[in-house]
């Protein structure tokens, strides 16, 4: 004699002889929580199966150091948007922070052409943070404004063309390795993991989230919440200008070209990861995930002979399923 009792939350509670069996979530359930690990797998066994040179460790290797640059962008993209902010700047500010590490090389130290441009993105990028924290600018303007800011200046220390760079320290450091993974994508996965922690185990990581989520509740509670918008910015500029000295170590020059688009793909892979453009929602893991699965689509076109004008619009068909698909986790959550 079996009683089915009715749902309760996700999960099928039967009870048998006085046994209590718990049955699993549903299978479209399931998808909506691992929606990311699950593309991600499945992106690569169709990759494996398109072509056999995908799984080469050269395609490999050359896969995660694309993913380097972008990856560690993404994550100070995903703390903006934590805040229900968003950060337009980040290309122009990788095209910047490859200009000047270039021309910086060509009079001081790399530690200490390394500080000068790390110091340049934090300035720009708190300039953005103040815009958008103590003057209440919608974070789409104030960005805009120091993304057009950010390119110009490229373009003038550039003098509109590429610097090349002759410091054999910056170029053998793309090519060298550390327990046989390439140098700059154990850079990326240090700040993937001072992410993780900030979200996960701080007080400060925990107010992101809380600012997001509802911020006249936080400020309500006391909480200044203007340093906190303040400082994701900042870090978002810092952690760009990161992406564009890899990009100078990875292809040899500084040029005020490299960060296009950047932006797009930096909030596509925090989208594609799950978080909410609206704030309060994100984890560092799934970002993390949603740079690979780029990477993967773009390796999979480009193994296929793919032009660069239709991966565009595959890239911006997957942000707008990508958006949907949260709007129907946040239908079935409420």
């Amino acid at each position: 004699m079996k009683d089915l009792h009715s749902s309760q939350g996700k999960e099928q509670v039967i009870t048998a002889q006085g046994r209590q069996l718990v049955l699993p979530v549903n299978l479209f359930n399931f998808f909506l929580k691992y929606n990311t690990i699950i593309i991600f797998g499945l992106l690569i066994i169709m990759a494996s199966s398109l072509s056999e040179v995908f799984f080469t460790d050269k395609n490999i290797l050359n896969l995660l150091r694309q993913s380097a640059a972008i990856g560690i962008i993404s994550m100070g993209m995903l703390l903006v948007i934590m805040t229900g902010g968003i950060d337009l700047s980040v290309g122009s500010f990788l095209a910047l922070g490859s200009v000047l590490m270039a021309f910086f090389l060509q009079s001081y130290s790399l530690p200490v052409a390394l500080l000068f441009t790390l110091a340049i993105g934090i300035v720009l990028g708190s300039i953005s943070g103040y815009l958008v924290a103590y003057r209440n600018m919608a974070s789409f303007v104030a960005t805009l404004a120091m993304m057009t800011v950010a390119s110009g200046l490229a373009f003038i220390v550039s003098k509109g063309s590429p610097i090349m760079i002759d410091n054999l320290a910056v170029t053998m450091f793309d090519r060298s390795y550390f327990l046989g993974i390439p140098s700059p994508v154990i850079v990326m996965f240090v700040f993937f993991f001072i992410t993780v922690f900030i979200l996960r185990r701080t007080v400060y990581g925990r107010l992101l989230k809380a600012i997001g989520s509802n911020e006249s509740a936080v400020v309500l509670s006391g909480v200044k919440t203007h340093y906190y918008k303040f400082s994701v910015y900042s870090i978002s500029g810092a952690l760009a200008v990161v992406g564009g000295v890899l990009t100078t170590a990875r292809t040899g020059v500084g040029s005020p070209l490299v960060g296009a688009g950047m932006e797009l793909d930096a909030i596509a892979a925090v989208v594609i990861g799950g978080a909410a453009l609206n704030g309060g929602r994100g984890t560092a893991l799934n970002t993390l995930m949603g740079v690979f699965i780029l990477a993967l689509i773009g390796n999979i076109m480009n193994l296929m002979n793919v032009p660069a004008y239709p991966q565009q619009v595959i890239k911006g068909a997957i942000i707008v399923f990508a958006v949907l698909f949260q709007a129907v986790q946040q239908k079935r959550r409420i």
